[in-house]
């Protein structure tokens, strides 16, 4: 008897059932986020690409000379904003994206509906498409803050949290040079504040992230062959971003 085949997930059917309602409170949410904390992470004159981009929030809000947008999601186009480049293919081919041409790259809730490998021959692309002392930004759900929720979705199949992220990275050449263990809810859903007012009000304190915080933040850079941080740009703004981080 032949073995049945099983059928490719509708991302796109997925996600519109997912954020059925939502979208629009969601973009606002991100202006915010973009506005107040990940652009002090990204220069004006930078290029940014967004891997597994979803419905652009990050990528449309956020503010450089380039952007680039990449999902699997054929409707990715229909969500990128017409400045931004939409590459509608897989994050462990990232053939779209020439080789050292990206300042940021920037990964959110994505490594837990890959495989393990498919997770490292993402980080592998990702260090190939960064310029010397580029950054990656990694916003992911924490599994140890998230419990059972953290399996509430049908595609999510890996279980990450802080420690088993940080190895991931370091295996993949990176160096952290940042972590932030507990910072935002871990979905909109949930309880991140819900109008854009109470989500700057959160951002400004490190305490609610302890609190609420389902989410881990990551910066890393790819490494030297000693496992040093080849970082070759700390803005004020970045420096001041440090200075509200958690401690420890």
């Amino acid at each position: 008897m032949e073995e049945a085949q099983a059928p490719d997930l509708d991302l796109g059917r997925l996600y519109r059932a997912r954020f059925a309602g939502v979208d629009v409170a969601r973009d606002a949410l991100w202006k915010v986020l973009c506005r107040h904390f990940f652009q002090h992470y990204v220069r004006p004159d930078d290029t940014v690409v967004e891997v597994a981009a979803g419905h652009c929030e990050f990528i449309n809000n956020i503010v450089a000379s380039h952007r680039v947008a990449v999902d699997l999601n054929p409707e990715l186009p229909e969500w990128a904003d017409p400045q931004v480049r939409a590459i509608v293919g897989s994050s462990v081919d990232l053939a779209g994206v020439e080789d050292q041409s990206a300042d940021v790259v920037f990964v959110s809730n994505f490594f837990e509906h890959i495989t393990r490998p498919d997770i490292l021959a993402t980080l592998s692309e990702v260090r190939r498409a960064l310029r010397p002392g580029g950054t990656l930004l990694v916003l992911q759900p924490n599994i140890r803050f998230c419990g059972y929720r953290y399996w509430s979705f049908f595609d999510h199949i890996t279980p990450l949290d802080d420690q088993s992220l940080t190895e991931a990275l370091e295996a993949s050449g990176f160096a952290v040079i940042r972590t932030i263990v507990r910072f935002l809810p871990y979905t909109t859903k949930s309880r991140l504040p819900s109008s854009p007012k109470l989500a700057r009000l959160y951002l400004r304190i490190p305490l609610l992230w302890r609190i609420f915080g389902g989410q881990t933040f990551v910066v890393a850079r790819p490494a030297g062959i000693d496992g040093t941080d080849l970082g070759l740009f700390t803005s004020h703004a970045e420096a001041e971003a440090e200075a509200e981080a958690e401690p420890g």
